[in-house]
């Protein structure tokens, strides 16, 4: 599955990291909790 680009800039912040769930696409960052992304 492609990352869209919006989360592309997320994926390269620090502490973040990208986990798929039911078909779907996260970013989630324990380090800094706002930054959280879905795709799909």
């Amino acid at each position: 599955m492609k990352v869209r680009n919006s989360l592309r800039s997320l994926k390269n912040q620090p502490g973040s990291q990208v986990v798929r769930r039911r078909g779907r696409t996260f970013i989630i960052n324990k380090k800094n909790p706002r930054l959280k992304a879905r795709q799909g």
